[in-house]
């Protein structure tokens, strides 16, 4: 999709020239599509399409690829960035927040802002997925459930408001398992409390960003260090807070607009028996309706965390966003109902937050199926009609494609992961699920080439095994249930996936990976689709055909997407290598950028 009509500028051999290198406005941000030199905001572009017009890098080239400089920042942590080049500068964010600007050509340090966290007890680890880029300033989200706005010329805050006092944070738990359960040796490491992870966007002098952290589940530590997370667990009862997306004036952080993420009127939904796409769901109806009256302000404390940057459509006045699990997760006994707006697509007035339109991709959510990969605008040809969609790719292993107008489906694609036994009711026993918790695809961001109409997603194929335990009810306390979520024993690996938006999202081709693929895709007219695995290797694959041509590994988890950038006739590719502890991947801290050998 091009905003075309709405681009302010003149182009010059296929880029925008400004007359004030580095600022970025609300016209170049429009313009960004067309901007072909520079990455100027998470997805490139409003429409989070991740697909970039440079060809100098192409198939027939990419083998020659070679580091050309390496940025050690010296925080070796999950790293999960998208860089933002603006102009000859990159500003990267940093595991716990802090946040470097760097010459994009030989990656040397021009500022650095080290952030002092308000808590060490952070909600979500301490990854941070990208700033915002605009009217001079550099804004991005704190562990600590900041927004700060910093100059985008020295580094120094300008200003810095909380989007959730620390009243709203829930203090780690140390809830006791039944007598027999092996979980009761498990240290719980806190994942309560409220941060912000994903990159914010800015838009027509605002800055949109939402929390995480309000979905509850003790995350359990593994029996060994450098190992994933062992277990997840939802302890039934409230425990939290109703998520949020909010928009905030960019110069001074007034905060303008708050749409929240539960619904304090029709939280209970319809009670469906089956997803809008009719998967059937094996929920307990008539218990959910016998106690939806013990139960009835569940949505006060309903969860639904922001994971995603949201996509835009200017013409349309709309801002489309992804919303988590409900909380507690996992776990449904207290909170009968569909709730609503959770693990749910949204469209909303950009200008005041209002709901315009959800799609509920999976009603009283038992799995952990948060919408936690971006949406992605494109036009689809839908019985020979071109339509204004969006395309998500859920963790339910299906890629999800609606009308953006009024959130109406109008496919689904074929199955990019295996399945087995989705949407069971987890069992006493324990029940192996797949697509499992972490997906799917989870927070990844696909790219989308419009030249072929072929969406490439980075997923995974990792069974979990649910199982639901009670501590029986004494005399002075009452019973307490919890469902825990475990990695099952079968095998797991990674898929990237080819699919096809314009014949009604079936699967062009896939490619299996030894490791689950986290971090996401970038896609170029080069021909090319750039993605990186677990075990250091960013990898390169022709876009029509998923052959893999070329591979460097960069010595921790390549788990971030990589971005492409143009700088005095040159095309450079930059991703960032820092593993992810969540998935035992190798820790680094590196940001790796690469070009083709000088001629």
């Amino acid at each position: 999709m091009r905003l075309q009509g709405m681009l302010i500028g003149w182009m010059v051999c296929g880029s925008i020239a400004w007359a004030d290198p580095g600022m970025i406005d609300d016209a170049r941000l429009l313009g960004a599509s067309a901007d072909a030199g520079n990455w100027i905001t998470y997805g490139r572009d409003y429409t989070n399409q991740r697909f970039s017009p440079l060809a100098r890098i192409d198939a027939s080239n990419v083998a020659t690829l070679i580091p050309r400089w390496v940025y050690r920042s010296g925080v070796q942590n999950t790293f999960q960035a998208t860089p933002i080049v603006v102009d000859g500068s990159m500003y990267l964010s940093l595991p716990f927040n802090h946040v470097v600007a760097l010459d994009a050509r030989t990656g040397r340090q021009l500022w650095r802002y080290t952030h002092k966290r308000r808590t060490e007890k952070m909600c979500c680890g301490p990854a941070n997925r990208g700033v915002a880029v605009a009217y001079g300033k550099v804004y991005f989200g704190t562990v600590d459930a900041r927004l700060i706005a910093l100059d985008q010329k020295t580094g120094k805050v300008v200003w810095d408001v909380s989007l959730a006092e620390d009243s709203d944070r829930t203090s780690e738990r140390a809830d006791q398992f039944a007598a027999d359960d092996p979980l009761r040796k498990q240290q719980a490491t806190g994942t309560t409390g409220v941060g912000a992870s994903m990159a914010p966007v800015a838009f027509g002098g605002r800055v949109i960003i939402g929390i995480t952290g309000v979905g509850y589940g003790l995350h359990l530590e593994a029996d060994r260090p450098g190992a994933p997370v062992g277990t997840v667990v939802g302890m039934a009862g409230q425990h939290t807070r109703p998520g949020f997306y909010a928009a905030f004036d960019a110069a001074t952080g007034k905060k303008v607009w708050q749409f929240d993420s539960t619904a304090p009127e029709g939280w209970e939904g319809e009670y469906r028996t089956k997803t809008l796409d009719g998967e059937p769901l094996q929920r307990d109806i008539a218990a959910e309706k016998a106690t939806a009256e013990q139960h009835r302000e569940a949505w006060k404390r309903g969860g639904g965390s922001a994971w995603t940057t949201p996509a835009i459509d200017p013409k349309l006045g709309m801002i489309y966003m992804g919303i988590g699990n409900p909380s507690p997760q996992m776990d449904d006994v207290t909170r009968p109902g569909d709730n609503l707006y959770t693990v749910a697509l949204v469209g909303l007035d950009v200008a005041t937050g209002k709901l315009r339109w959800y799609y509920q991709q999976v009603p009283h959510d038992m799995w952990g199926y948060d919408v936690a990969s971006p949406p992605v605008l494109f036009d689809a040809k839908v019985d020979g009609k071109m339509v204004p969609a969006l395309a998500q790719a859920g963790k339910t292993g299906w890629m999800y494609v609606l009308d953006r107008r009024d959130g109406r489906l109008l496919f689904k694609s074929e199955p990019f992961v295996p399945h087995s036994n989705t949407f069971m009711r987890p069992t006493a026993e324990g029940i192996d699920i797949a697509p499992g918790a972490a997906g799917g695809a989870n927070w990844s961001p696909p790219s989308y080439d419009a030249r072929t109409g072929l969406a490439y997603v980075a997923a995974l194929h990792m069974p979990t095994r649910y199982r639901v335990g009670e501590v029986p009810a004494t005399a002075d306390k009452a019973a307490v249930r919890y469902t825990a979520l475990e990695v099952s024993t079968e095998p797991t690996w990674g898929v990237l996936a080819a699919i096809d938006l314009q014949n009604r999202g079936k699967i062009r081709w896939q490619v299996k990976t030894e490791q689950p693929l986290v971090g996401g895709v970038l896609a170029t007219a080069g021909n090319l689709v750039f993605t990186g695995e677990g075990n250091g290797d960013f990898n390169a694959y022709h876009s029509g055909t998923g052959k893999k041509l070329w591979h460097f590994n960069c010595g921790a988890g390549v788990n971030a997407p990589a971005v492409t950038y143009e700088l005095d006739g040159r095309q450079y590719v930059a991703v960032a290598a820092g593993g992810n502890a969540l998935f035992g991947f190798r820790q680094g801290d590196s940001v790796v950028v690469f070009a083709l050998p000088e001629q």
